[in-house]
């Protein structure tokens, strides 16, 4: 591989994971306040299936996926005061437009990146910052969670849900999961004080006084948990095709607050995230780990649902250079 080229997961069309292929594209260079980042991980999303299948946000293909970086700084723009060429970083590419994870460098503003957490790994890091910074950002910046609150957290065990129930445990919340039961050992470990099996119990039939609820799943979870909240109370979901007005208006009626988000980049609340690992309040659950080349195989063990916590591709330099 040349200086002016690197290896990427490209697609050329929409479809299956089978779309997804190898190939060599330019490698970027950091413009103003920028940084170009030597990948060493990159996490996957189950964003990242569902823009391979339908586009999403994106369009029509070619382009490169993944928004999940960790690795080390490899030169800097004109302006950039952050960092220094060798500095190990993480973060999110700006969501849905900043893709391009799925490769050897990646190129963004500095300020999407902050200083890799001590005592976790290139791995783990990547597996953090778009699951991490939507928990917190749904916590923390949209719900205001306090200590003394209830929050009932859908599929706690999946990549969001399980940093999340730990980011509500941390300001001292009572957490509320909905799990399968096979799972519920898992989340009772991460701190989760009461644990419900969707599958053979409606959570809006046992759950109740709830000051927040975290959505991940859409569809019916969310008229069905505003059921779940008390007055005055917060339902936030982060499901894309969730955000329509009817469950805004159901939710005034009740008195409650319904609010929608998309994850953004963010230097502070990745910063805080990084002191709470380096702290041992937070640590993210590593699924399957894989080769960069083997993304169409990621793909596909995510779209199971059968996951437990993150997948991750690791990223070899090329040889040859």
């Amino acid at each position: 591989m040349t200086e002016t080229m690197m290896r990427a997961i490209s697609q050329d069309v929409l479809g299956g994971p089978e779309v997804l292929k190898e190939t060599a594209v330019p490698r970027p260079a950091p413009g103003p306040t920028e940084v170009l980042v030597r990948v060493h991980a990159a996490g996957v999303n189950p964003t990242d299936w569902k823009h391979r299948a339908t586009g999403g946000q994106l369009g029509r293909p070619p382009y490169v996926l993944g928004w999940d970086v960790s690795g080390v700084v490899e030169s800097v723009g004109v302006g950039t005061a952050l960092y220094r060429p060798g500095d190990e970083v993480f973060g999110m590419l700006r969501y849905p437009y900043g893709h391009g994870a799925f490769a050897e460098y990646v190129a963004a503003p500095a300020r999407t990146f902050a200083r890799k957490p001590r005592g976790i790994d290139h791995v783990q890091a990547a597996a953090l910052p778009l699951a991490a910074l939507t928990a917190w950002q749904a916590l923390v910046d949209t719900a205001g969670v306090e200590a003394g609150q209830r929050v009932l957290i859908h599929a706690a065990a999946g990549g969001v849900g399980h940093l999340a129930v730990q980011i509500a445990k941390a300001r001292g919340a009572h957490v509320i999961g909905t799990a399968s039961a096979a799972k519920h050992a898992f989340l009772r470990g991460l701190g989760a004080d009461e644990l419900i099996d969707y599958r053979s119990v409606d959570f809006a039939e046992v759950v109740g006084d709830v000051d927040v609820v975290i959505d991940t799943m859409g569809g019916d979870y969310g008229p069905r948990s505003l059921r779940t909240l008390r007055r005055g109370g917060v339902i936030v979901s982060l499901v894309l095709s969730d955000l329509r007005p009817g469950l805004h208006a159901q939710a005034e009626e009740l008195g409650v607050r319904s609010e929608s988000m998309l994850v953004e980049p963010d230097h502070a609340a990745l910063k805080a995230i990084a002191a709470l690992v380096e702290e041992g309040g937070l640590r993210v659950e590593i699924d399957t780990v894989l080769p960069l080349e083997q993304a169409a195989k990621a793909h596909e063990l995510g779209e199971t649902g059968r996951t437990t916590g993150k997948i991750v591709l690791t990223v070899e330099p090329s040889t040859g250079r």
